[in-house]
């Protein structure tokens, strides 16, 4: 009788390789975030986990949003000019009465939920647009998103030229809504609270919901899904719409937390989510990925771009490192679906 190999250091060479190719991008994360820790020890403290968190929870929020899409082997690369769109919604509709350059001079200050509400509407409104689409038509996710991002951005920017004081930055929030995103409870900022229970809610939803199942089974194989009775053009709108929804929340906490919105609120945020993703073991294959990954990839990807901006590293050799990352993140997603095939 073989005696099996389950010590961890008693594998075969092929076994150690398959390993090491199988993490390679965890590898690859904690060997930069170790050199951070070598050159700036000060980088292991409360404070900077505080602000990581705390950086983390939009960006959480929206990546929760665009996972459900990925699950379903698509993308969304309209998720950035929405969140601007929730953002520049939110900040005109909460200034405080004082502020000199408001955005609708006459308005009476309204409930914190009514313009959460209508950031809301406005994404779920164009995320459903970008469901449709693709569940009618059939036309590839990443054009029919591109398409909306365009259209979004140009809506965005009349919207945004609109205003009494003409296209500036949207400042001067009101107390309250400021308070709401950037306060804390019970010494733990309102931010990582919202984000802990999107948590909690999406993970309820994906995994003890009639929805989250025809989720997965329409990500994993459409045409079987459609044959065991699952509604597969319903399940895509609402996966887009849930989408909507978080982009909506996403934008609106976004704005209080930055202190302004512009049409160009936004930009690129669809790229750090889907890499977040990706890297959190959401498979462009489609049918796989968990609320853990979602929470894993978006901290590894917050922690690295903190960390490297505390050791004072260029921007532009951030991107680089960001870029390698995500190729690394998509080949290893790839090399997993043809072992699979």
């Amino acid at each position: 009788m073989s005696i099996q190999r389950t010590n961890f250091f008693n594998k075969s060479w092929d076994e150690w390789k398959d390993f090491l190719i199988n993490n390679a991008i965890y590898i690859v994360i904690f060997s930069i975030i170790s050199i951070v820790v070598i050159r700036e020890p000060s980088f292991i403290s409360i404070p900077v986990l505080r602000n990581i968190l705390t950086q983390s929870a939009v960006r959480l929020i929206l990546a929760f949003g665009v996972a459900g899409i990925i699950i379903l082997q698509g993308t969304d690369l309209s998720l950035g000019r929405s969140v601007g769109f929730a953002a520049v919604v939110s900040a005109s509709l909460l200034q405080r009465p004082d502020y000199a350059g408001r955005f609708y001079p006459d308005m009476a200050q309204l409930p914190l939920f009514v313009p959460l509400l209508v950031a809301i509407a406005v994404c779920v409104f164009f995320s459903a647009i970008n469901g449709w689409v693709v569940a009618t038509f059939k036309i590839h996710p990443f054009l029919a998103t591109m398409g909306m991002m365009i259209t979004l951005y140009g809506i965005l920017s009349i919207y945004f030229a609109s205003g009494a004081p003409g296209p500036q930055p949207i400042g001067g929030h009101d107390t309250r809504y400021v308070e709401l995103v950037t306060g804390e409870t019970l010494r733990i900022p309102n931010l990582v609270i919202i984000a802990a229970l999107t948590a909690v809610l999406i993970w309820v939803l994906w995994n003890k919901t009639t929805f989250g199942k025809n989720m997965y089974a329409v990500g994993g194989n459409p045409e079987a899904a459609n044959v065991s009775g699952v509604n597969v053009t319903r399940t895509t709108i609402l996966v887009y719409v849930l989408a909507g929804v978080m982009y909506g929340l996403g934008g609106y906490l976004e704005a209080a937390r930055i202190g302004s919105a512009n049409n160009g609120t936004g930009f690129g945020y669809e790229l750090d989510a889907i890499a977040a993703c990706v890297v959190g073991g959401i498979s462009f294959s489609g049918g796989i990925g968990k609320v853990s990954g979602a929470v894993a990839g978006v901290l590894m990807f917050t922690i690295i771009s903190y960390g490297m901006t505390f050791i004072g590293l260029d921007q532009y050799y951030q991107y680089i490192i960001k870029g390698i990352i995500i190729v690394v993140a998509v080949s290893l997603d790839a090399k997993k679906y043809l072992k699979k095939v």
